[in-house]
């Protein structure tokens, strides 16, 4: 094949990727936002009469999108104080989750007693629904910040500490028998072989804990009350502004996205390796 011949190839292999990344990443995606904006407006304009079209929701909240950074007053705050004030009580509380939740997930794995005993309580309390321990956390604390705080913390816990054990549990038995015939101390069969194989479960975990704490918190603060996006959400729709409604849930979700995407960018970078779509 002559040098014609392969720029040919080349430059049509080119235009094929393009036209594959054009209909993956750009046209298939649009029609299912423009199929879901067609359905929203047939929906506000046939079946109900409270629910604003797409057209009257954006031009509601104008002001809240051009201005996410206002403060007007001690209860009138932008839509994006509102979101940070939600995004630090679930990153606190995921935080301390998971140092709480690898820590333990090494023990479970590592060892089987510890898994017996832990076992029991872990499957009992998973299942529990997060709102079931807000009474606890405010008969606890007493105040709304931290009791919110708590509840991100005990719902984060399961997901991590529960794909950090399996993980632990999954690192081939040959690994640590060479460690073992090389008298390797055991931190360092932990840091060196136990750790690095565990870090895609770990990882697994751990975006798993965050999708869920983000879903927790609107839920936490719908009740709870106070500053933040739950709290706006539930109290735009006590005043019947839909439009607001809408606007809080688009939020809510492009920054689920957006965490998801940040903590698969970070799994990237700390193992090597293409994180799962999903996982």
């Amino acid at each position: 094949m002559n040098i014609a011949a392969i720029l040919v190839a080349g430059r049509a292999t080119g235009r094929q990727a393009k036209a594959w990344l054009f209909k993956d990443v750009v046209l298939y995606p649009a029609m299912g936002f423009i199929g879901l904006i067609t359905l929203w407006w047939v929906i506000a304009t046939f079946r109900s009469e409270l629910m604003p079209n797409p057209w009257q929701a954006l031009t509601s909240n104008l002001d809240y999108i051009l201005h996410p950074f206002y403060r007007r007053g001690p209860g009138n705050l932008g839509i994006g104080w509102l979101l940070l004030a939600s995004l630090r009580r679930v990153l606190i509380g995921f935080l301390l989750g998971a140092l709480v939740a690898i820590p333990v997930g090494f023990l479970i794995g590592l060892s089987r007693p510890a898994m017996l005993i832990l076992n029991p309580i872990i499957q009992i309390l998973r299942p529990v629904s997060p709102l079931a321990w807000l009474p606890i956390s405010l008969a606890m604390f007493g105040v709304a910040e931290p009791s919110a705080i708590f509840v991100i913390f005990i719902t984060s816990l399961w997901s991590t500490m529960i794909n950090t054990a399996l993980g632990v549990g999954s690192v081939p038995k040959d690994y640590i028998d060479v460690a073992r015939v090389l008298e390797m101390p055991k931190y360092r069969q932990i840091f060196k072989i136990i750790l690095p194989a565990s870090l895609p479960y770990i990882f697994t975990g751990l975006r798993l804990s965050l999708g869920i704490a983000w879903l927790v918190i609107v839920a936490v603060e719908m009740l709870t009350g106070g500053v933040g996006i739950g709290f706006f959400l539930w109290d735009e729709w006590n005043r019947l502004n839909l439009s607001s409604v809408f606007l809080a849930v688009i939020v809510i979700g492009v920054t689920g996205l957006i965490l998801d995407y940040l903590i698969s960018r970070l799994q990237v970078l700390v193992t090597h390796r293409p994180a799962k779509p999903g996982s």
